[in-house]
Formats: structure tokens, sequence, C-alpha cells
């Protein structure tokens, strides 16, 4: 292996680990968040500094809503992480072309696709509780990186059987 690709999967590994803890982190404090919310006296108008003379009676449920979605979306990038860990630690022992790797990828792409969707889901909780705030709607972007992933997860699997042949054929 080349001495550049073989740096950067070193590097990667720690780097994933230390997303791993951040994302806990994010949903820990999400939670945390969210249980304070239903403790909290005037939430959220006090606490986030809301005019509660024009505020929508839907905004409390309506953030609600969007923390139980982040906490739901901490938990498809832990598992996004884990999977992305499993490919690296495979890589980095010289098992790149497997099938377990082509599988990894196509839950990675699931759970992208997952995200997106959980994204699309804030969208429209905003918009249906008058959340103040400004979110944009669709972007391109994550639905190619969909695609992408559910490709690659294709090559990878093309690639597993091509060299499970070649093992047979020796």
């Amino acid at each position: 292996m080349n001495r550049m690709p073989a740096r950067a999967l070193a590097v990667t590994r720690p780097i994933i680990l230390g997303l791993t803890v951040l994302n806990l982190l994010y949903a820990v404090s999400i939670l945390c968040l969210l249980c304070a919310s239903f403790f909290i006296e005037g939430w959220p108008w006090k606490p986030l500094g809301f005019d509660l003379a024009t505020m929508d009676p839907r905004v409390p449920l309506g953030m609600r809503a969007i923390m139980l979605v982040g906490i739901v979306g901490a938990a498809i990038v832990h598992t996004i992480l884990r999977r992305l860990l499993a490919i690296v630690d495979s890589v980095r022992g010289g098992e790149a072309f497997i099938l377990p790797n082509a599988q990894r990828l196509s839950a990675i792409a699931w759970s992208v696709l997952a995200i997106e969707l959980l994204r699309l889901a804030v969208l429209a909780i905003t918009k249906f509780a008058s959340i103040p705030g400004k979110m944009d709607g669709l972007s391109p972007t994550p639905w190619l990186a969909v695609l992408l992933l559910f490709v690659l997860s294709g090559v990878f699997t093309h690639g597993a059987r091509m060299r499970t042949d070649l093992e047979g054929t020796i």
C-alpha cells in the first residue's frame, strides 16, 4: 500500500472515534434539553427570548419534535460512524473488496437517505409550528451523495465477487 493512503487511514480511525464521542455528547445534550423543556417554567419563550404575544402556540411542540428528530438523527449518525470505522479497519487490514464492506456501504447509503428525510421532516415541522428562523429547502448535494453511496456499494459488491472468483481459480 502506498504510504500516503496508509497515513490517511491511520489518521481516519482516531477522527472517526472522536466524531463518535462528539455525536454521543450531542445526543445526550439534546436529550437533556428535551427533558428540561418539560420542567422550565415559560419554556421556550423565557429562555430563548421569544415574544409570547406573537409566538404561535405550536412552537413548544414543534421545538420538542425537532429535538426528537435530532436524537434520532444522532442515533443514525452513530451507526454510520460504526460502519465507517469497520470499513476503515478492514481496508487497513488489506481487505477492501469484501462483501461485508459492500453491505456496510449500502447500510450507510440508507442511513444518509434517512438523515435527509429527517431534515425534510424538520423543515415541515418548522413550517407547521411557525418556528422563527430560516431553514432553506432542497439541496441536490445530499441526494447525490446517497446515489453515490449506492453506486459505491454496487462497485464493492462486484469487486468482492471478482475477488472471490479470482481466489477460486488459484
